[in-house]
């Protein structure tokens, strides 16, 4: 990565700390809840988003909320070619274990997901 590249990405990575740093979380699905409409898909974490916030699909933005620190530790971008949608999802405080178990959920749903870890937050050898 160039270093024009690498400040621009901690400008990214700074700036989603900032949207999360003063809006109230509310969860809606609290981890192990099933799907409304699909009963199937269990919340690993708890679900929700953040107040004050407009997401993709003009809510509040969808947070995935994990044991750890309130810090942004991942992204997940999601494509639901159902409803010809696209989303990005925080993940706060997740740790590698919770990240992994966000993309599984994925992985069993009809969406799509991408999961892009903070560069020195969402890794495995964080200290947790």
């Amino acid at each position: 990565m160039t270093p024009a590249r690498a400040l621009h990405a901690t400008d990214f990575w700074r700036e989603m700390e900032k949207v999360t740093a003063g809006a109230a979380m509310r969860v809606d699905r609290p981890k192990g809840s099933r799907h409304p409409r699909f009963p199937h898909w269990i919340y690993p974490l708890d679900h929700g988003y953040l107040e004050g916030t407009h997401g993709g699909d003009v809510e509040g933005v969808d947070v995935w909320i994990g044991t750890g620190r309130v810090e942004v530790t991942a992204l997940v971008v999601t494509v639901d070619p159902h409803r010809n949608r696209a989303e990005v999802q925080l993940l706060l405080g997740c740790t590698p274990a919770e990240i992994a178990a966000v993309e599984d959920f994925y992985h069993r749903c009809p969406q799509t997901a991408l999961v892009i870890p903070h560069p020195t937050k969402g890794r495995a050898n964080d200290d947790w």
